[in-house]
């Protein structure tokens, strides 16, 4: 039993790693990996305490998908701090939104329906917890992948080599040091077998950012430069050149939230236009395509001065200011030294007439027309 109980905590750990480091910025894969790491350490302990964080996880998951979440991240915490009194109250929100996944979206009620029961099994107490976590893990997995998934396709990037990549290096490398401790384990010493295979595990996935964390402390002169070449060479396995059938405005939209970063703009599959030389190094294809988005929002812009707040001046001031400029008009951590005028204007304009949602759709709008632009350039491809 010990052996498949390690197999589904590395599996669980894997994958729940590998779902976070995609994008720490996404809710949905928080939510996904959250719920993975959560349950992984709840096959070691499997406690009511930790239990019912998957269950919560997985809530969120769902509503998420169906696009009712806004209310379950202010409810989360009360719900979780209200099981640790009563567990089985996670079953409440947990059916309720399979239920609405079961009305909106069957395919999806179809892949979680083992979580609810699973969680439900042992929070009763109706079956012992060596027979029903590794049933749930089966579903969590399952729907882990299709998140990961989806997530890939929403950002037009392939993911089969980077995901069976990853997947197979930490197997390696989890069976290399946890084979080990294996060897030579003594009762009482599992703790230290998952603890290997935990930080086998995570040091291959988290590769990247614990990198990027050392360089900071030890060669900050060179630091981002470091991480940009990385972060170029991970999205490399992510890169699907194919533009045939490709939604140009969804690329469009995606490469401009990406303007500011090389290293993912080496992922866009736009790199493979035909006005960028596939010759090239990867970096520089991504900067050869930067240089072409910027081209597009420049022609954009009027021509009676430098900025504007008429009709006419709002797709370009949506994309050059957000994207090229980099102000963020919304957020308290928004750059304000250091801006030109134009900027400066451009930045008291968004915060005191443009509400957030119009900016939105503005840009929107705006990567339909940059598509459109750099769709004339492909000719036959």
């Amino acid at each position: 039993m010990l052996v498949l109980s390690v197999l589904v905590f590395g599996l669980a750990w894997w994958l729940g790693l590998y779902v976070l480091a995609r994008d720490p910025g996404k809710r949905l894969l928080w939510w996904t990996g959250g719920g993975l790491v959560a349950y992984a350490v709840a096959v070691v302990l499997p406690v009511p305490a930790l239990v019912v964080i998957p269950a919560l996880a997985w809530t969120g998951v769902t509503l998420t998908f169906t696009g009712h979440v806004r209310w379950w991240t202010y409810a989360v915490v009360p719900v979780y701090v209200a099981a640790l009194f009563v567990p089985w109250i996670v079953l409440v929100p947990l059916v309720g939104a399979f239920g609405i996944a079961l009305y909106r979206r069957l395919f999806l009620a179809l892949i979680t329906i083992l979580v609810p029961l699973g969680a439900g099994a042992f929070l009763l107490r109706l079956l012992p917890p060596e027979w029903v976590l590794p049933t749930i893990g089966v579903d969590l997995v399952i729907l882990g992948v299709l998140v990961a998934l989806t997530d890939a396709v929403e950002e037009g990037e392939a993911i089969k080599a980077d995901m069976v990549r990853s997947f197979v290096v930490s197997a390696l490398t989890a069976a290399l040091f946890g084979g080990q401790v294996a060897l030579f384990l003594q009762p009482g010493m599992e703790p230290l077998l998952y603890g290997t295979v935990a930080a086998a595990i995570g040091v291959q996935v988290l590769s990247s950012p614990l990198a990027s964390a050392v360089d900071r402390l030890t060669v900050p002169k060179v630091a981002a430069e470091r991480a940009e070449l990385r972060q170029a060479a991970d999205a490399l396995p992510k890169l699907d050149p194919r533009l045939e059938g490709a939604d140009f405005a969804k690329l469009t939209r995606r490469a401009l939230a990406h303007y500011g970063d090389l290293g993912k703009l080496v992922a866009s599959p736009l790199t493979a236009l035909p006005a960028i030389d596939q010759s090239l190094p990867p970096l520089e294809r991504a900067a050869e395509l930067k240089k072409l988005l910027l081209e597009s929002i420049v022609r954009l812009k009027p021509r009676d001065g430098e900025f504007g707040t008429s009709d006419e001046w709002r797709y370009y001031n949506a994309l050059y200011f957000y994207y090229v400029a980099g102000i963020r008009p919304y957020s308290v951590r928004t750059k304000r030294e250091g801006l030109d005028a134009a900027s400066k204007q451009a930045l008291t304009w968004f915060v005191t007439q443009v509400p957030e949602r119009t900016l939105h759709n503005w840009q929107n709008a705006a990567a339909r027309l940059v598509a459109t632009d750099l769709m004339a350039g492909v000719g036959s491809v």
